[in-house]
């Protein structure tokens, strides 16, 4: 079994970039010389290492394509027999389907990001609550569909 160490923590990166593969973030963490573990998968990659060092590389790589590369925790390193497929006898390991329905959502929130950096800080004012008239509220409707 992988021997987990007492402050090692497991991370992935799920990339979702048109400009980042990651091959590309791979060779930045051989790059930066910390002392983690990388696996390349199908989404992006698990970094495991010691909790200072796996921070550090994990916010290198983000600020790489900052709205389109995401970080997740994993509970268990790359390999970990608990959840490794070659000792479960194959097929899909506990938790990728629901990792992969989050990845398919992953480009409309990077778009969103993009578009909310793009407009800058929003100031909201709270004023006094009042009623939305009905032609009001159809014209935001109608506005958000022709988007």
């Amino acid at each position: 079994m992988t021997e987990i160490k007492q402050n090692e923590i497991t991370k992935y990166i799920v990339i979702s970039s048109d400009i980042v593969l990651p091959a590309d973030a791979t060779m930045k963490i051989y790059e930066s010389e910390y002392p983690v573990t990388v696996k390349e998968t199908c989404f992006g990659l698990i970094v495991t290492g010691p909790e200072k060092d796996v921070l550090a590389v994990v916010e290198k790589i983000r600020q790489l394509d900052k709205n389109h590369i995401f970080i997740k925790d994993r509970g268990f390193p790359a390999g970990d027999e608990r959840r490794c497929r070659a000792t479960r006898g194959g097929g899909p390991r506990p938790g990728f389907h629901f990792l992969r329905e989050e990845v398919e959502m992953l480009p409309a929130i990077g778009a969103a990001l993009d578009e909310l950096d793009a407009k800058g800080a929003v100031n909201e004012k709270h004023g006094e609550k009042r009623r939305l008239k009905v032609s009001d509220l159809e014209k935001i409707i109608e506005a958000e569909l022709s988007r």
